[in-house]
């Protein structure tokens, strides 16, 4: 299931929701005041690398040898 993350215009709530369906119709209320005056906000998940470098591979992400 995909993480949508949303901002609140009303209160300026960030909340995450996990939805069945990317074609989901219906906009979500905010959590903290029932506002449907969301949006969705950009996730920054998977962006980056390691220590903020930019410059990640896959095999940073692999176990490392030993000697």
């Amino acid at each position: 299931m995909p993480v949508y993350e949303y901002r609140c215009g009303e209160c300026g709530e960030q909340f995450e929701l996990f939805l069945r369906s990317a074609m989901q119709k219906a906009a979500p209320a905010c959590p903290k005041c029932g506002s449907s005056k969301v949006e969705k906000a950009i996730s920054l998940f998977g962006v980056g690398g390691a220590s903020g470098s930019g410059k990640a591979s896959a095999a940073a992400c692999g176990p490392t040898a030993s000697t």
